[in-house]
This record gives C-alpha cells, sequence and structure tokens, in this order.
C-alpha cells in the first residue's frame, strides 16, 4: 500500500516531565522530548537526527518502508530504528544489506509464528495496537532518558493508533502512505461525503459499460472493479475501513499535513494535487537503488523478504539464456491465495501461448498446504516451456533483459517494480488497491492490459493467451513502459522531483519546523 506522511505539529517549548510521575499518571506516558537538533545549511550532513520507523508485519509494507529508511540514512547520515512484529523480523533481521545506522526493536505482538488463515482478525489488530503502543512508549521513554531522544516517528499504512502514541508522547510523527495517491484520494472522498455516490456506482456493477463514477481532481471514470475492494459490497474484510476512517480522522487535527506518498510527480500529477486540505509529495520510487538512480549500486535488494527464493543462480542462469524480452513473468505477490481452478487456467494460457515464463508458486498459495491433490496437474508439461519457483528477487527478475511481459496481482509495490523496470504487464487484481492500479496501468500510462473475467469471476486460459499475445506484440505498450521507465529515474536522481521532494521534507525535520 503507497507512501504517505503526516507530520503532526510540535510544540514550541519542550518540557521534560519526569517519567514515574508520567508513568504513574497515564498508561503512555506524555513527554516531550525532541529537541530542535543544530544543522547546516544541507540535510546531508544532518547527523544527529534518529528516526523511529514503524511497519506492519506485511511484505508490502516491509519493501517500500526498508527502502524509506535506506534514504534516510543515504540523506540525512540519521540513525533509524527499524520497529515492526516479531514474526516478521525473524525473517528479515539479520539481512546482509542493512545498512550502517540502521537497527531493527521489534516487539511480540501475541502471533509470534504470523498470521494463519482462520485467524480472528479483529482480535490479531486489537492485539498488534495494544502491545505495539506499550513497545513503542517504552523504546521512545527509555531512548529519551538515555539521552538519545528520536527527532520523528514514521510509520506505514494500517497503524493510526502509531500516531496517536506519538501524540501522546509529542513526538512528531510521519505516515509512510504504500498505496498510489489516487487511492488516497479515493479513500478520502468515500470518508467525506461522497461514500453514497460510490457505492451507488458499485452497486451498478461493471455491467454497464458506460457507468462509472468521477470524483474530484481525478481524471477517471471508476467503475465498481476500478475502486479499492474494500468499498464494494462483496468485500468479506470489515476490519480496513474503520482502519481508513481513523487514520483520516487523526490527519484531520492537522491543518494541510504534508503526504509524502510513494510515487513521483510526473505518474500521478492530478492526484497529488487533487486535495488542497492535503499537501501530497511524491516520494517514489521506493526501488533499491542499484535498479533504479545507482546511487548505491550495492543496493540490490529490498533486504527483507519473508519467503525462502530458490537459488539465485538457478533461476538468474535460466533467465540469461533466453532472448531478450522473451520471457512471461507470473507472480501474485505474497498474500493473494488462488483458487485451484485459476492457478489451472493460468497453467492453460502459459502453454496455449507458447512463450517461455517464470512463475512463483509460493508454498502457502498451494491450498491444504501443498497437498499432491492441490498441485497443478500438468506441471511436467509446463516445465517443459518454463520454470516454477517458490519465490524469487522480483525487482532482478524484471530488471532481466530476457523480460518480456509482467503477468501481475497489480500490488502497487510490483507495478511500480514494472514501471521501473520498463516492463509491460498483463494486469490481474485481486482485492484492495489492485483494481485502481490496474485501471491507471491500462488507462492512464497505457503500459498494460487488464484480464477479462467470465461470469463466474474467473479468467479462463484463453482470456489469458489473448492478453499475453496483445502485450508480447505491442510496440507501444513497450514504449509507453521504457518511458514511464526513464521518468521514474529522472525522479529520484539528483535535483528530480523526488529527490527534491525529500530533501524539502528532511529540511523542514532538520529545522524544526512542522507543517501545521
Amino acid at each position: 500500500m503507497l507512501s504517505y506522511l503526516h507530520i503532526t505539529s510540535c510544540t514550541s517549548q519542550h518540557q521534560r516531565l519526569p517519567l514515574q510521575q508520567a508513568q504513574a499518571n497515564q498508561s503512555i506516558p506524555r513527554i516531550i522530548f525532541a529537541p530542535r537538533t543544530s544543522t547546516t545549511a544541507t540535510t546531508t550532513t544532518m547527523t544527529q537526527h534518529r528516526f523511529l520507523l514503524v511497519t506492519y508485519p506485511a511484505q508490502g509494507h516491509i519493501n517500500p518502508s526498508l527502502q524509506f529508511v535506506k534514504c534516510l540514512i543515504r540523506t540525512t547520515g540519521a540513525e533509524v530504528t527499524y520497529v515492526t512484529a516479531l514474526s516478521a523480523h525473524r525473517r528479515i533481521g539479520n539481512s546482509s544489506s542493512k545498512p550502517r545506522g540502521l537497527t531493527f526493536a521489534p516487539f511480540s505482538d501475541g502471533y509470534d509464528d504470523g498470521l494463519k488463515p482462520g485467524d480472528d482478525i479483529p482480535h490479531y489488530l486489537s492485539e498488534l495496537r495494544r502491545r505495539g503502543s506499550h513497545a513503542l512508549a517504552d523504546i521512545v521513554v527509555s531512548s529519551a532518558n538515555e539521552g538519545r531522544p528520536y527527532t520523528c516517528i514514521v510509520y506505514t499504512i494500517l497503524l493510526p493508533w502509531v500516531a496517536q502514541v506519538a501524540s501522546e508522547l509529542h513526538l512528531p510523527a510521519a505516515l509512510v502512505w504504500i498505496q498510489p495517491a489516487t487511492v488516497f484520494d479515493i479513500y478520502y472522498y468515500y470518508l467525506n461525503g461522497y461514500k453514497d455516490l460510490i457505492r451507488n456506482n458499485a452497486t451498478a456493477k461493471s455491467c454497464d459499460p458506460c457507468h462509472g463514477v468521477e470524483l474530484p481532481g481525478l481524471p477517471l471514470a471508476l467503475k465498481s472493479r476500478d475502486l479499492p475492494s474494500f468499498m464494494v459490497d462483496s468485500n468479506p474484510y470489515d476490519f480496513a475501513l474503520p482502519l481508513f476512517k481513523e487514520q483520516f480522522e487523526q490527519l484531520g487535527k492537522e491543518s494541510k499535513p504534508t503526504i509524502l506518498v510513494n510515487t513521483f510527480d510526473a505518474l500521478e500529477p492530478e492526484a497529488l494535487k487533487a486535495i488542497d486540505k492535503y499537501n501530497l509529495i511524491g516520494i517514489g520510487p521506493l526501488i533499491p537503488s542499484a535498479y533504479l538512480d545507482g546511487k548505491d549500486p550495492s543496493d540490490k535488494s529490498f533486504g527483507g523478504d519473508l519467503f525462502e527464493k530458490s537459488k539465485d543462480s538457478v533461476y538468474l542462469g535460466w533467465l540469461n539464456s533466453k532472448p531478450k524480452e522473451s520471457v512471461v513473468y507470473v507472480s501474485f505477490g505474497s498474500i493473494s491465495v488462488l483458487s485451484k481452478i485459476q492457478m489451472e487456467e493460468i497453467a492453460k494460457g502459459l502453454l496455449l501461448s507458447g512463450r517461455p515464463f517464470l512463475w512463483v508458486i509460493r508454498e502457502n498459495q498451494k491450498n491444504g498446504e501443498g497437498k499432491e491433490e492441490d498441485k497443478v496437474s500438468c506441471r511436467e508439461e509446463l516445465e517443459e516451456l518454463g520454470m516454477i519457483v517458490p519465490w524469487c528477487s522480483q525487482v532482478e527478475v524484471l530488471s532481466n533483459p530476457s523480460l518480456g511481459c509482467f503477468v501481475t496481482h497489480c500490488g502497487w509495490n510490483s507495478t511500480m517494480e514494472s514501471l521501473v523496470s520498463g516492463v509491460p504487464v498483463v494486469a490481474f487484481p485481486q482485492w484492495t488497491d489492485q483494481g485502481t492500479n490496474a485501471k491507471l496501468i491500462e488507462d492512464t500510462w497505457k503500459t498494460g492490459v487488464r484480464v477479462e473475467p467470465n461470469e463466474e469471476g474467473g479468467v479462463v486460459g484463453e482470456e489469458i493467451k489473448r492478453c499475453l499475445d496483445l502485450v508480447m506484440e505491442s510496440d507501444k505498450m513497450r514504449m509507453n513502459a521504457k518511458k514511464w521507465k526513464g521518468l521514474a529515474r529522472e525522479a529520484v536522481g539528483e535535483g528530480g522531483s523526488s529527490d527534491k521532494n525529500m530533501k524539502v521534507f528532511l529540511d523542514q525535520i532538520g529545522d524544526g519546523c512542522f507543517l501545521a
């Protein structure tokens, strides 16, 4: 989900309460200890800052937040403490790519083996909030008492309680929005007077090709399938909208807060300016430097894979043996679990297409924990044409010259990685923001085509083949993809829009000037 930073205002006078008195008064101590740090004229020498970054323990949150940390450290020399649940930290804490200045402070959310299918999600979120709030307060207070206070708390979406903790501690907070600016705007409108209009459009379904809702400042007519899935009647996840509502309520306490988004100005110019009450700023793409701006050639991975991947040498060697722009890469991210019927149809489409492919099938994507009956029936035939792996370094795969097309669920991280790599896509959205992302891919950026489900909601093999043929044979889509690749690199390069936006934000942090 995209990247957005919300700055809470700080008080003009800083005072320190005795820790014992604060703890006696309330469960989270109200301590003011974000001293103004002396800085030089440029942010690059601001070495006294300490950031606390808190992220939801899911792959789609960890990747961009880790990349944001690297940007902070590279730009300011700051120290960053990375906070997430123990279940995620166990997989990422010993990464060899950890930059100097980054430390980890995991906490137990009560689900140390991770959230499992069938677990009570409301209970999990409640425990994450309760335990995470106390862990954050302990980290911040103990650091302040040691004379090493934090300058700012940064956090990703689905964690609105982090802003509340920061407020009670009188510490500035910044939220990283990890979905497109367009999706931020849609949630805002839904929660601020446009709910009935949007829901009426959603109930109209997409059977009427002319029916779509237009929202102020957004150059799109959005059908039901283009909306975030949490807004439609068929959504089974009732935990999500209340979290977004709480987040926007936190934002409403500030006057024109700055929102730092994992996008770039040229990619979503209208969406970044659509809502006057927010200052949305693009600071992306948050992609490893080696594949983007080259500022740090050693930065070749996010450093936070939650899944065990195949040996790089195996699939990379296979890719290197294939002709330029000939391979179809298929991956549905870290969460989506496809039905066996849909998996069989994807297999059928790949075989009908007749093109070499690299297909990621996670172990936990196999229903029934990988039982024999849940395996793709034509696996031997598939492996004569392509390769199947349980996980891989996606940004490295997309950057390989052999890649010709990406069949993707359209998660925002995957979408950004395809743009940065200049690879056109077959858009195959599943839930959350992915339908909106697919709309942008097909109609705004024109870098791919979206699959058309049948009446039962599935996508048949013949449709997959049709889309693969369209994308692989389209010079225009490939040219558009390469255009956005160039614009993305320009944005993060020295003096580019994202580079300047990040430095302005950091200057404001350094000067003790928080937008309010």
